[in-house]
């Protein structure tokens, strides 16, 4: 009978309530977009994140990412999206960083979506 008590203790102490919070877990995951702009918020990302390497000076890796040309000629080879998502033959970029918010993956696919505008 004290085994019966000691299993039934041991059980309900070990897998009693479990609580996660789905924004600890899954942080930005959550994003709500509407619109996006290449101005307002495709541009800062570039100019933050890639054009600091792949701008017309230094052209690392041949490719220069300055000018909304020059961002949908990568964009439709598929490069570009496949680096940002970090996707098997693709080079991951941001290179030496980690991979960019999930929010911010989400409005570049919305932007491409739209067809990649100059807005």
């Amino acid at each position: 009978m004290h085994k019966i008590i000691f299993c039934f203790v041991f059980m309900s102490i070990f897998t009693s309530c479990y609580y996660d919070v789905e924004e600890d877990l899954y942080p930005n995951e959550n994003c709500t977009i509407t619109t996006v702009s290449y101005n307002t918020d495709i541009l800062p990302v570039l100019e933050s994140k890639c054009i600091v390497c792949h701008n017309n000076a230094s052209l690392l890796g041949n490719i220069t990412l300055e000018g909304h040309a020059n961002v949908v000629n990568y964009i439709k080879n598929g490069s570009f999206i496949g680096s940002i998502r970090h996707e098997g033959i693709y080079s991951p970029m941001p290179k030496g960083s980690s991979k960019l918010e999930v929010c911010t993956i989400q409005k570049i696919e919305k932007w491409i979506a739209d067809g990649y505008p100059e807005n």
